[in-house]
């Protein structure tokens, strides 16, 4: 009799051990959120010219302070392939012979603030690396932390937050 229950037990933990694999489709969308409650955080487009005057740097102050436990992420244009925005999460580094450039921020619950960082001399830099550089900003709040998503990835970050081009609002700083 106990060799017949020692069997089963081992039988048993063989068939829970077996019980894990790849994870399973994504379920259906849920439902939205209430009305008059905003789940989705906030949207900028920024442009940035970055000069001696600024100090290389812009600063957009939020016109509705972040909550304290929202994030923001930003992203950089980096390039138009037929007529598609590329955009990269910052910060983004760039290698020149004469050094190293980085597009990179920080941000409060006021303000986010894009820079150049590297030891490079940025006055040696083209206007293509300094001139009309466009930002996304997106202020993710604190409901969306604990989801499984890579936040470098812009498209899928826009995707999940249901955010759509119109959605950003358009800035000029300088």
């Amino acid at each position: 009799m106990n060799r017949l229950t020692a069997m089963l037990a081992l039988v048993g933990l063989l068939f829970f051990q077996a019980c894990t694999g790849p994870e399973g489709p994504v379920g259906p969308q849920g439902p939205e959120g209430l009305p008059g409650i905003n789940i989705l955080g906030s949207t900028y487009e920024v442009e940035v010219d970055f000069t001696a005057a600024n100090e290389y740097e812009g600063l957009f102050t939020l016109p509705t302070p972040a909550e304290q436990s929202d994030v923001a992420l930003v992203y950089v244009l980096w390039e138009v392939d037929n007529q598609t925005p590329i955009w990269r999460a910052l910060p983004q580094t760039v290698f020149f012979q004469e050094g190293v450039l980085m597009y990179n921020f920080d941000f409060t619950r006021f303000d986010v603030r894009m820079f150049l960082d590297g030891p490079i001399d940025y006055s040696i830099l083209g206007p293509e690396w300094t001139r009309d550089q466009l930002f996304r900003i997106v202020i993710v709040p604190s409901d969306f932390a604990s989801n499984r998503i890579d936040w470098t990835d812009y498209e899928a970050v826009t995707k999940m937050l249901g955010i759509k081009d119109s959605d950003f609002q358009k800035i000029k700083l300088n």
